[in-house]
């Protein structure tokens, strides 16, 4: 299959488009739609979700037929929505999808047609409602991808250092330089205080919401931890539990679970916060260039964030539960995946040498890893043991 290209244009650039092949996110997106009716496709704004979808046509005659469910045009193209799709042929997509909950029951309609003469594919950026009129009305006729920011395997492992300082959102990562991305995702922060967040059930000013951004951007890398949250902000832990839950939602924090089993050992039960896209969280944290991320205190809980992702985004381990181990003793695990039978532990260190250290020996006894990789910030890889190898991010291999 051809690599596709998925061109945004770049400030500054003269108008020449920058062009990214999507590659495996295509090709993911294309096989599910051969096998489902309904296909979501998922992510933040500004990801590239609508500008994947329109590449995808090709499998199903070329023929595609786009409607935004933000555009009054085309809601008035589907004043009449089940008689209007219901005559469409190849691919249909419709994007924000969860505007419109009352399309679902008519999605599931045209879904059980013989023949499948349509294919529907459904762009969101949230998750709550989406999911739950989703998985309630197409169940069993419903596929799913995410659609992640740009990952090292799409852009270059000599692109690492601006990947981890700008993020994976295409504008901000192709910006004409940092001040320009810097200014896009502070634009798109924005959008979210005003906007979004609000229209989903933050009930509280714009400027109380950045400041609660602001918290979680501190404790990014670190367990959750509801009352202090709830006492900053005089409200309830319940409430606050719900903003994160909101946020894990729209895709822009990630809430690693801990795991835990009985080993005699009181372990840490609370999830740890991620901002999923480091631009985003050094937009917040005001960080302009690299230079000045590497002289924050936040910078190995920082690297440690886009280290897990990239880990996590790996296709040999897309099937993987991920959590974390922790202690209340110190001994800790940054991240576990489990797959299958296996198990495999990674420790994040943002040095260029690390060694061995009592708490990965504990980590590998008492969670009985299958391997340990410790993913560093140099260019070596070698051995630290019997099943515990140190290497670069660009080296990890599963």
């Amino acid at each position: 299959m051809e690599t596709i290209g998925i061109s945004w244009y770049t400030p500054g650039a003269m108008g020449t488009p920058a062009m990214i092949a999507r590659r495996r996110h295509r090709e993911a997106l294309a096989g599910l739609l051969r096998q489902f009716p309904v296909v979501a496709l998922l992510g933040p704004r500004q990801v590239g979700k609508t500008t994947l979808a329109r590449q995808i046509g090709t499998p199903f005659g070329g023929r595609t037929t786009y409607f935004d469910l933000e555009d009054t045009d085309d809601l008035e193209r589907l004043a009449a929505p089940q008689r209007v799709l219901a005559s469409l042929r190849g691919l249909v997509i419709l994007d924000e999808i969860q505007l419109r909950p009352e399309f679902f029951p008519i999605l599931r309609v045209l879904a059980d047609r013989p023949g499948r003469p349509a294919r529907f594919l459904i762009l969101g950026s949230a998750t709550p409602r989406l999911i739950r009129h989703s998985s309630e009305s197409l169940a069993g006729r419903l596929g799913r991808h995410e659609l992640t920011g740009l990952a090292m395997d799409e852009v270059g492992a000599v692109r690492e250092r601006r990947l981890w300082l700008r993020g994976g959102f295409p504008r901000s990562f192709l910006a004409g330089s940092d001040a320009a991305s810097l200014a896009w995702r502070k634009a798109l922060i924005q959008t979210y205080l005003d906007g979004d967040l609000p229209a989903l059930g933050f009930a509280i000013p714009p400027a109380t919401l950045r400041r609660f951004w602001r918290m979680l951007a501190h404790v990014h890398g670190q367990a959750w931890n509801a009352t202090e949250f709830a006492r900053s902000f005089g409200m309830s832990d319940f409430a606050v539990r719900r903003y994160l839950d909101i946020l894990d939602g729209m895709f822009l924090v990630r809430l690693l679970q801990p795991w835990h089993e009985n080993l005699g050992k009181r372990q840490v039960k609370a999830p740890r916060i991620y901002f999923t896209d480091t631009g985003l969280l050094h937009a917040v944290l005001g960080l302009r260039s690299m230079d000045e991320l590497e002289a924050h205190p936040r910078l190995g809980a920082s690297w440690e964030g886009f280290a897990i992702g990239e880990v996590m985004a790996r296709p040999a381990l897309r099937e993987a539960e991920w959590y974390f181990w922790r202690t209340h003793t110190g001994a800790e695990l940054d991240l576990l995946a489990i797959r299958g039978r296996q198990r495999i532990g990674f420790e994040f260190k943002h040095g260029r040498s690390p060694g061995l250290t009592p708490s990965m020996r504990i980590a590998l006894a008492d969670l009985k890893l299958d391997r340990l990789v410790v993913v560093h910030a140099g260019s070596e890889t070698y051995s630290l043991g019997d099943r515990v190898t140190a290497c670069p991010l660009a080296a990890v291999r599963i």
